[in-house]
């Protein structure tokens, strides 16, 4: 009879161990279909990227060759292009010369390049100064005249550092201040001799 009994309990105790186990694997069963159920993703392998469409492809290649244009334009100094009509650039020129005359500027001559291949601008207005003061004062009255009649802000300037020759740059039209030791001695109208030249009394 204790033989009986003894094998009886052991029967048992394996019966609940393999209901153990094959619980533990259907749990496991389980949760692998509500993971799959509730649609979570599992984490992408580092290094793996997504495919690009043909368009998007285009559009990058776009925007990366617009990006060196303009950081090109940039290195180089370019210009912007402008459309001026002939009313807004004589009225510009006007304005120009008045900023010179207000300060007593000498020798204005405005420079006609229209007619000449390769140009940098289409006029030049030049004048001179006896003084570094009065050059400065010169190219700071160019600068206020234009913007009170055009509302122009010049797209360029230089040569304030040292006042002998101070350019002051509309894009087409460029007015050049010097002290008139340096006018001499780089002749501008003598290096655009083809150009037509007009002095301003």
């Amino acid at each position: 009879m204790a033989k009986k009994i003894v094998k009886k309990a052991a029967k048992k105790t394996t019966k609940k161990a393999t209901k153990k186990t094959t619980g533990k694997k259907t749990a496991v069963k389980k949760s692998g279909k509500s993971a799959a159920k509730t649609g979570k993703k599992t984490p992408a392998k580092k290094g793996t990227k997504k495919p690009i469409s043909e368009k998007e492809r285009e559009t990058r290649q776009a925007n990366l060759i617009a990006n060196s244009e303009k950081k090109k334009n940039k290195s180089k100094g370019r210009k912007p292009k402008v459309d001026r009509s002939s009313l807004e650039t004589s009225s510009l020129l006007d304005a120009i010369v008045e900023g010179m005359e207000e300060k007593k500027a000498k020798n204005i001559v405005v420079v006609d390049l229209r007619a000449i291949e390769n140009r940098v601008s289409d006029y030049f207005v030049v004048c001179d100064a006896e003084s570094r003061v009065q050059v400065e004062a010169i190219a700071g009255s160019v600068e206020d005249e234009v913007e009170k009649r055009t509302k122009e802000r010049p797209f360029h300037a230089e040569g304030y550092g040292n006042s002998e020759w101070i350019i002051v740059d509309y894009v087409n039209i460029v007015a050049h201040i010097f002290q008139t030791e340096t006018r001499n001695y780089y002749n501008i109208e003598g290096l655009w001799a083809d150009a037509e030249f007009k002095e301003v009394n």
